[in-house]
């Protein structure tokens, strides 16, 4: 789905970063099962999204709009529907959304021609059956209905223009439908324009049929929908641009590229980077499975996004670029073929479309942009995230407003940029191959395929593909606010015949929960070579133990930012230099000294028997304190071997002016004096 219009600008100023973004049906549903082990393959599981007493299987729409493209162009029309549904619970009356502000209930009759009762109230259609149905039988119905002259921010005329755009739940504005994602239908769909309108609808053009002054377009879709994806879009300002996308599979079978756009722009550039997208998802996920791609131009002062209606998706003015063709016809993917069960998936649709736009830049300029291009979305969020978690069960049994989940300064970071981060932290977890083939196996399941799924059946497709179970990670990252705080430390200590790094991780649990998470470690050693250590940090405060035959120097935290939803602050402790044992205590002067915004301390520790103080236990202990006597720092409280040290300290809170430092070993003590300087 679109982001809002004025979203668009308020992004570009803050972010300087505009991302345009933005079936057979269900039966006998489970809930998926809880997961196994790790280690274990997961069992093929049918999809959990919610059950209806009755499913829809064909909307046949009949709608003549032939006045709205004419002065002064109303928004009123008369229109039949002839709902085909299969009753899946015993029932004797269905109800439908239909909002009364904008549509008019003539009359209903069965496929006999024998007249229902029904009321309409509350903008719900409730219709009386003539008998008694049980689950499996097929009732045909046809609706008698008016739009009225009003504007309803879903069905739009003007300057020749008609379009609609439904989500989340708008078709009902229009048709009378189920209007919930989770219910598909396939489409039969006719309309009356006047003869100089070029018109798009879903699915394949059967026929046009012109009449004197009048063409009837009979568009038919075999691939069911959400009704949130119906859409019809016509102009009189209309151009047609005709191009084929031959498969992948079979070179000579092909499907038709429509575009539908204004007499003033210019189709080629979209044109084509509609058929190199089509080659790359194809390769990446599946093979495109629809009957056209299509998309229609919509220029108006009135609509604010874009919208992937299947197989016509509908583009705003300022968006012809191909960012915007990568986030929409990604959905064809990751919004068409399996569509969100809930509203509380829909991050299986916007984060997997902005990921697309990732995907797109790897695919036609390589690695370095798809990072860069990552980097500038992980931006959108960490600059406005609003601490909320990117599944919210709130919208398990809510719908959202209009603009509420698909845009805004709101949502936009959360639902699209945090998604597409979280979907490319999972890909550096599993690996390229396991991660790409996790989507192939999601997209041409059968229990999800042109149907729907939820959050715990993509978790449960994750889990049967690799054999091991990664609930942990959709919980930590998909269910949870935020994202990790990391405080890292490390030490380097000298211990005669090797030298050892003791590095220590901790996360920020007041901001977020803790995230369990594979780590890596690049360690630079004091000959110019370096090592990568992978880690599972799976508790908080968690302590790791490296050693080495030759001196290390630093060390990296997620040294090709794998984990890009973090903050992170890595600093050295302290630091054993020599592996001469001294013969005295002794506390050097830091350097630099006037100093900003850090500084080294260094002091010795002799053994015991051979220093003139004795230690107690081994304890040292260094702090920091201003002129007054405060103490600033604690940099060491441990014991240590005897050794040459030296710690790091830097505090950009400091006002500027003198400190001071202070050794205590044993009955050992020594202070000096440090400048700070702003």
């Amino acid at each position: 789905m679109k982001k809002i219009f004025t979203v668009f600008f308020l992004l570009y100023f803050f972010l300087l970063n505009p991302f345009t973004r933005a079936q057979s049906k269900i039966n006998n549903l489970n809930v998926t099962s809880k997961q196994k082990s790790s280690g274990n393959t997961m069992r093929n599981v049918m999809s959990s999204t919610p059950k209806h007493s009755f499913d829809v299987l064909n909307y046949k729409l009949n709608l003549n709009i032939y006045d709205c493209f004419k002065m002064p162009f109303p928004h009123s029309f008369s229109a039949t529907n002839n709902i085909t549904f299969r009753v899946d619970s015993t029932l004797n009356s269905i109800n439908l959304n239909a909002v009364n502000y904008s549509l008019i209930i003539d009359s209903i009759l069965l496929t006999n021609n024998f007249h229902l009762n029904f009321t309409h109230v509350s903008n719900i259609l409730t219709v009386t059956l003539n008998r008694t149905y049980i689950p499996g039988e097929i009732v045909n119905l046809s609706i008698y209905y008016r739009h009225n002259n009003v504007i309803d921010t879903v069905f739009f005329t003007g300057n020749g223009l008609v379009y609609t755009d439904c989500e989340p739940e708008g078709a009902r504005w229009w048709f009378p439908c189920w209007d919930k994602p989770s219910d598909k239908a396939t489409t039969d769909i006719t309309v009356k324009t006047p003869s100089n309108i070029l018109l798009g609808s879903n699915g394949r053009l059967a026929d046009s049929i012109k009449i004197a002054d009048t063409i009837y377009y009979h568009w038919v879709s075999s691939d069911p929908m959400s009704t949130y994806l119906v859409v019809v879009a016509g102009s009189s300002n209309y151009r047609l641009s005709l191009q084929y996308w031959h498969k992948l599979s079979n070179p000579y079978d092909s499907i038709p590229i429509r575009i539908y756009y204004n007499s003033w722009r210019d189709p080629s550039r979209l044109r084509d980077s509609i058929k190199m997208l089509t080659n790359c998802f194809s390769q990446l996920f599946c093979e495109y499975p629809f009957e056209k791609i299509g998309f229609a131009d919509i220029d108006s002062n009135t609509y604010g996004g874009c919208m992937e209606n299947q197989t016509l998706i509908t583009v705003f003015p300022g968006s012809w670029n191909y960012l915007m063709a990568a986030h929409e016809f990604g959905h064809h993917w990751f919004g068409d073929i399996i569509t969100c069960g809930t509203w509380a998936d829909i991050w299986l649709n916007e984060s997997f479309g902005t990921y697309c736009e990732a995907l797109a830049e790897e695919y036609f300029k390589g690695e370095n942009s798809y990072k860069n291009y990552m980097t500038q979305i992980f931006n959108s969020y960490i600059c406005c995230n609003n601490n909320q978690p990117i599944y919210n069960p709130i919208y398990l049994n809510y719908t959202p407003p209009k603009g509420q989940i698909f845009g805004g300064l709101f949502y936009y970071p959360i639902t699209y940029a945090k998604g597409a981060c979280v979907l490319y932290i999972l890909r550096n977890v599993l690996g390229d191959s396991s991660f790409f083939n996790v989507l192939r196996s999601y997209l041409n399941d059968t229990n999800y395929r042109f149907k729907n799924a939820t959050t715990d059946d993509f978790t449960s497709k994750i889990n049967q593909v690799t054999g091991q179970d990664y609930s942990w990670f959709i919980d930590e990252w998909i269910k949870q606010k935020n994202h990790p705080i990391y405080f890292n430390v490390y030490g380097i200590t000298n211990l005669e015949s090797f030298w050892r790094i003791n590095y220590r991780t901790y996360q920020s649990l007041a901001f977020s929960p803790f995230h369990t998470m594979p780590l890596e470690l690049k360690i630079f050693f004091h000959d110019g070579t370096d090592t990568l250590i992978k880690v599972f940090n799976n508790i908080n405060n968690q302590t790791f133990t490296f050693d080495f035959n030759k001196q290390p120097d630093s060390l990296n935290f997620d040294p090709f930012n794998k984990i890009i939803l973090k903050q992170v602050s890595t600093t050295i402790g302290i630091k054993n230099l020599s592996k001469n044992v001294p013969d005295r205590y002794f506390l050097f002067q830091n350097y630099p000294n006037p100093f900003n915004p850090s500084t080294i301390i260094r002091f010795q520790i002799p053994n015991s028997e051979n220093g003139k103080w004795k230690m107690e236990n081994g304890l040292v202990i260094l702090k920091v304190y201003d002129i007054i006597g405060k103490e600033v720092a604690t940099l060491v409280n441990e014991k240590l071997q005897p050794g040459v040290y030296e710690v790091p300290f830097s505090e950009k809170r400091l006002a500027s002016g003198m400190y001071f430092y202070k050794l205590v070993a044993g009955n050992f003590s020594d202070v000096r004096r440090m400048v700070f300087v702003k």
